[in-house]
C-alpha cells in the first residue's frame, strides 16, 4: 500500500482574519444546477425566466486593498471571467450574470445583468469573493515576518483568492494541464457554452456552468473535435466518476471542504487527470484549503530564491514539490496559499508595469543560477511560461 505523506500542520501563529461584518454574514455556496438540453449547444439558449432587474451599480463596501480586480481575475485562478471594459470584469456565479468594477475611490461595485434573485446574486457574489477573510489583516502578519512580501504588498494590494464552485474549478484545471492561457480559455468557453445562455456583455456571451448531467451528454469525440486533445478523456472520465458517487458528485465535492488537506488531495487524485498539483489548485481555489500550495516551476524558483536556497540548482522532483509546499506552510501558516498567490503574481510578466525595476533586476540575476534546471515542464504540473496552469 502506498504510504501517505502527512500534510504538515500549520504553525501555531497563523493569521486569524476576522469577518468583514459590513458585508454579509450568511453567504452560501452557489449551485451548479441547470436545465438539461437535448442536443449539443451550438447557438445560445434562451435565458430562464427572471425577475426584472433595473441595471445599476451597487457598492460592495470592499476597498481596493481587499480586492483588486486586475490582480485577482486575470491571474490564473479562473478562466470564466472576462474583462468587458478597461475597468470592468464580468462573469457568472451560479445562475447570476454579474459585472464588477472599481469606483473612483477604489472601492468595488457590482451590477447584476441577469439573475433569478437580486438578493441571492449578492449573497453568491460575496461568497465567491471570500469576503469572510480579511486580506489586510492577513497581510499585516505576513509583512511582519517577511520583508520581501512587505515590499511587494505595497504594489500588489488586493490580490485575493476566490472561493469558486468546486465543479467549475475542477473542470477548468483539467483543461489547464500542459497548456497556455489562450487555449485554456477557449476550452473553458466551450464547456461553458453547454450551459444555459444568460446574456452578452462587452461582446462576450455568458452561460451558466453546465450540470454533470449536461456534461455527460457530450462525447469524448465532441471534446476532441473542440481541441481538447488527451484532456477529453479526463473530462469524460471525471464526469462519470462524479456521477457514480454515493449521494451525488456535487455533494461529494462540497463535502471535501470539511476534510483535511491530505484527505482532499487523496480524494481528488482518484479522479482521471487529477494529480497532486491539480488537486492543490482545486483545493486552494474552491475547497477552503487555504494552505494548499500548487507547485510549478515558477513557485519552485520562488522557493529556492527565498525559502530554501540550499536547493537552488537541483532538479524539481515530486519529493521536492512536497518540500516546497512544506516550506511555504512553515513560513506563512494556515493561509500559506494566499501568500504564495501574491508571490506568484509578482512573477507574471504583466506586473512589470506595476513593480519597480529593482524587483526584476534581482530576480533575473538569481534566475541565471537555476535557469537550466527549471525551464520547461515540471514533474508536478505543466509549463507555466505564460500562466499558472495546473
Amino acid at each position: 500500500m502506498k504510504r501517505r505523506r502527512p500534510i504538515p500542520q500549520p504553525p501555531s501563529t497563523p493569521p486569524t482574519p476576522t469577518l468583514l461584518k459590513t458585508l454579509v454574514s450568511n453567504s452560501k455556496p452557489t449551485s451548479n444546477s441547470s436545465k438539461k438540453p437535448m442536443i449539443l449547444i451550438k447557438t445560445p439558449q434562451t435565458p430562464p425566466p427572471t425577475t426584472p432587474i433595473s441595471p445599476k451599480w451597487v457598492p460592495l463596501n470592499i476597498a481596493k486593498s481587499e480586492l483588486s480586480l486586475a490582480l485577482t481575475f486575470p491571474t490564473g485562478q479562473t478562466f470564466r471571467w472576462k474583462q468587458t471594459t478597461p475597468l470592468q470584469y464580468t462573469g457568472v456565479i451560479g445562475s447570476h450574470l454579474i459585472s464588477l468594477k472599481h469606483l473612483q475611490n477604489g472601492d468595488v461595485a457590482y451590477l447584476i445583468h441577469q439573475s433569478p434573485s437580486e438578493e441571492n446574486a449578492r449573497s453568491a457574489l460575496l461568497d465567491f469573493l471570500n469576503v469572510g477573510i480579511s486580506l489586510s489583516e492577513m497581510w499585516e502578519v505576513f509583512k511582519a515576518s517577511d520583508s520581501r512580501f512587505a515590499e511587494l504588498a505595497q504594489y500588489l494590494g488586493g490580490a485575493r483568492v476566490l472561493r469558486q464552485d468546486p465543479l467549475e474549478c475542477l473542470i477548468q484545471f483539467l483543461c489547464s494541464s500542459n497548456n497556455n492561457i489562450g487555449r485554456i480559455t477557449k476550452m473553458v468557453d466551450f464547456v461553458s457554452s453547454l450551459g444555459n445562455y444568460l446574456g452578452s456583455v462587452g461582446g462576450f456571451d455568458f452561460y451558466e456552468f453546465p450540470s454533470l448531467d449536461r456534461l455527460s451528454m457530450v462525447s469524448e469525440e465532441d471534446f476532441r473535435e473542440a481541441g481538447f486533445g488527451y484532456r477529453a478523456k479526463y473530462i469524460i472520465g471525471t464526469v462519470k466518476a462524479l456521477q457514480s458517487k454515493s449521494g451525488g458528485g456535487i455533494e461529494w465535492l462540497a463535502s471535501l471542504r470539511e476534510m483535511d488537506l491530505q484527505e482532499v488531495v487523496d480524494a481528488l487524485s482518484t479522479l482521471p487527470g487529477v494529480g497532486p498539483k491539480v488537486a492543490a489548485c482545486i483545493a486552494l481555489f474552491s475547497l477552503d484549503q487555504h494552505h494548499a500550495i500548487p507547485v510549478d516551476t515558477h513557485v519552485w524558483q520562488i522557493a529556492t530564491r527565498y525559502l530554501i536556497p540550499e536547493l537552488a540548482g537541483a532538479r524539481l522532483t515530486p519529493k521536492l514539490c512536497s518540500r516546497v509546499a512544506d516550506a511555504f506552510v512553515s513560513k506563512y501558516g494556515k493561509y500559506a496559499g494566499w501568500a504564495q498567490t501574491l508571490l506568484f503574481i509578482a512573477e507574471l510578466p504583466s506586473q512589470k508595469t506595476i513593480l519597480p525595476p529593482k524587483f526584476w533586476a534581482i530576480e533575473e540575476n538569481k534566475d541565471t543560477n537555476i535557469k537550466a534546471s527549471t525551464t520547461g515542464n515540471g514533474p508536478c504540473g505543466s509549463s507555466l511560461s505564460i500562466t499558472k496552469s495546473c
